[in-house]
């Protein structure tokens, strides 16, 4: 065991968890520690509760994030999320459509097939998704939400040769799965701009994963129960010390799977919205108590995804 920990040593690489819990030097661009992400915020009137909710709570929301998927808004609700979105100066980042859960396909709902989740089931899917991204960028939008590492390096090659906006954000979804520094150095290698870890993560384990990349981690601090239902809002002020620069994202336990949205169930995705404000205002206070020299960025910080009207 002592001759690949020493190898991996000689990679650059932890040796193992890191148990010692060494203080992360790295920040955003501004010199910030932690954002604050609220997550399936599923189209323009679910925006507008959360910013009205922040005000009410005084919490200032830095990025949004949706899970239905571009494919399932009209252009009028883009160029509104857009609008929103640039006017609070705040990141809106959206969601590829196309993936294997809403697929034709078997196995991912066989029980060992649930890995399947959120990737492209082959290259017209590749297709489907790239659509939704330029049509995205094309509206406004400056931030997607990816699940697959196929989709990530085209998106990257896109980038490079100007299809897409240079300043696109790649936010990487959790349900990619990358759980330890190699495979999420491996995701930043691709073109991730920022990514989602496990939920289930130790302190020690996000850690390690920090030694070894420098773009963002989102962490969920409280879970939805469908990845989990953890609340770990007393980590919080230990997890942006370690694990700096971090999104606190704030899913919310005991609430139902409203993917994909619409009309059919607004009212509890628009109240979902605001108590998950609710709970960001919960977690800034542990960190205002704990860690009082935790900084945090300014309204509209210039790496933040957001749209251009």
């Amino acid at each position: 065991m002592q001759q690949t920990r020493d190898y991996l040593k000689q990679l650059g690489l932890p040796t193992g968890d890191a148990y010692d819990l060494p203080t992360s030097a790295k920040r955003f661009p501004d010199g910030a520690q932690y954002r604050v992400e609220i997550p399936s915020t599923e189209g323009p009137k679910a925006l507008l509760a959360v910013l009205d909710e922040a005000e009410k709570q005084q919490v200032l929301i830095h990025r949004v994030s949706q899970g239905s998927g571009i494919m399932l808004l009209t252009d009028a609700e883009i160029r509104e999320m857009v609008k929103i979105g640039a006017d609070a100066q705040i990141e809106v980042s959206l969601f590829v459509g196309p993936r294997a859960a809403w697929d034709t396909g078997a196995q991912i709902n066989a029980s060992a097939g649930k890995n399947l989740g959120a990737r492209l089931r082959g290259m017209d899917q590749v297709v489907y998704a790239t659509e939704d991204v330029k049509r995205a960028c094309a509206l406004g939008i400056r931030s997607v939400l990816l699940a697959d590492e196929g989709q990530m390096w085209l998106v990257r090659e896109m980038k490079k040769s100007g299809e897409l906006p240079a300043d696109l954000v790649v936010k990487v979804s959790v349900q990619m799965g990358a759980a330890n520094p190699i495979s999420v150095r491996m995701m930043e290698d691709l073109g991730a701009g920022t990514y989602n870890v496990p939920t289930d993560l130790s302190l020690p384990q996000l850690s390690a994963i920090r030694q070894v990349i420098d773009i963002p981690l989102d962490i969920y601090v409280e879970v939805p129960d469908d990845f989990g239902g953890f609340v770990r809002h007393y980590e919080v002020p230990e997890m942006i010390r370690i694990a700096a620069p971090m999104y606190v994202k704030l899913g919310l336990r005991n609430a139902p799977n409203i993917y994909p949205s619409g009309l059919h169930v607004e009212g509890t995705a628009l109240a979902l919205s605001r108590e998950r404000v609710h709970r960001a205002a919960v977690a800034l206070d542990i960190i205002r108590r704990y860690y009082p020299d935790a900084t945090t960025s300014e309204r509209g910080a210039s790496d933040l995804g957001i749209p251009v009207v």
